[in-house]
């Protein structure tokens, strides 16, 4: 049977080296304020329910890529909602509504995103229009009506339920809880942000008195990813290299580091990855990721099921991992580099290595999720 680093199916498509790299903490927590970093841990960990998410330390794969350790940040169950955007919508839920019942929230989603903003509506009370596109699966719109909330099916892609929820959102007077910034639309998706941050509050606790030396960030709008490097910047003592991980065919960050400016691109087919198949960088996350994102990479969908597979047979850790397709680009990506002499030595992954990577969602769209185990 071939290892893990015989096979040709564990690779990355595209590595870029950020030109403009330069981590700035006093920058980064410009745009994502400490104190806002602070006001969403304090709030979010007196929610019913709350408690940190395991990280756990994939052995087996830190021992065949004969590094120090590898951490796993694993949201499969964060809130019982399978990722980590239960963290991110509901938070800017309470905080925008401030507990005014006559509010009618909306959002556009891929899915995770508006699951929780349907959560913490249901939790305050308040009703709730959610917009997808033809591509969301059927799955992900049932567990958004089972919090009550109106799920408006659009056609076309993200792109078009976003444009689509803005437009009956001016027209009715609903308030939008996006997570994706626009010109004179920032705060909300700060909000979102502040509350992934809580993640990075639990990783700085958890990892003890070791250093990540590496995280590899998954990027789709690049919240999740910015909010980690703020994260960074509010509560480790060191910094460590900082790569995000894009789908090979929506690489919207690695395209706008490449240029130095905010570069949409067109999706010719949309990724497995649903949550990271998009074709533009948020405004809030660009100021962040632009100079404190030392490297990009992109995979293809090749190897997600076979990651899906490993992680829940216990391949990867002692461990059995419910990580869904959009949990596996960390991985493909940190095996794919491993494999390359010359990233390996431009990036210093070596004996030493402590590698963050993030299982950002379980089997959030459970229909999916078997398929993949049983390709």
């Amino acid at each position: 049977m071939k290892t893990i680093n015989q096979d040709n199916i564990w690779s990355i498509s595209s590595f870029l080296e950020n030109k403009k790299y330069n981590f700035s903490k006093e920058s980064i927590l410009h745009v994502l304020p400490a104190k806002d970093i602070d006001e969403a841990y304090k709030t979010i960990s007196k929610w019913n329910n709350y408690s940190p998410t395991p990280l756990i330390h994939l052995n087996k794969l830190t021992e065949k890529l004969k590094f120090n350790k590898i951490f796993y940040k694993d949201e499969s169950n964060r809130f019982n909602l399978k990722s980590f955007k239960a963290l991110g919508g509901a938070y800017a839920v309470e905080k925008v509504t401030k507990g005014n019942k006559d509010m009618v929230v909306s959002t556009a989603t891929a899915g995770n995103h508006g699951r929780s903003v349907a959560w913490g509506s249901k939790k305050l009370g308040l009703k709730c229009k959610i917009f997808i596109s033809e591509y969301v699966s059927e799955f992900r719109a049932k567990v958004m009506r089972s919090f009550g909330a109106d799920v408006i099916r659009v056609k076309g892609n993200y792109d078009n339920s976003l444009k689509e929820c803005i437009k009956q959102s001016k027209q009715n007077n609903w308030q939008i809880v996006q997570d994706v910034a626009w010109h004179d639309y920032k705060l909300v998706p700060k909000l979102t942000m502040a509350g992934y941050s809580v993640m990075m509050k639990e990783i700085s606790e958890q990892i003890k008195d070791e250093k990540i030396s590496h995280v590899i960030l998954q990027a789709g709008v690049g919240g999740m990813a910015a909010a980690m490097v703020a994260g960074i910047a509010r509560y480790l003592d060191n910094v460590p290299k900082i790569i995000v991980v894009e789908p090979e065919s929506a690489a919207c960050v690695l395209e706008s580091i490449k240029t130095g400016k905010i570069e949409k691109i067109s999706i010719k087919k949309e990724s497995l990855m649903g949550g990271m198949s998009c074709d533009e960088v948020s405004l809030v996350p660009w100021e962040i990721l632009k100079n404190s994102t030392s490297h990009c990479v992109t995979v293809s969908d090749n190897c997600i099921s076979k990651t899906v597979k490993s992680l829940a047979n216990c391949e990867f850790s002692d461990e059995k991992i419910v990580g869904g397709e959009c949990s596996t680009p960390g991985i493909i990506s940190l095996v794919g580099m491993s494999k390359d002499t010359k990233i390996k030595k431009k990036i210093n992954l070596n004996e030493n290595s402590n590698v963050l990577l993030f299982g950002c969602e379980g089997d959030a769209d459970e229909e999916l999720y078997q398929k993949l185990l049983t390709a």
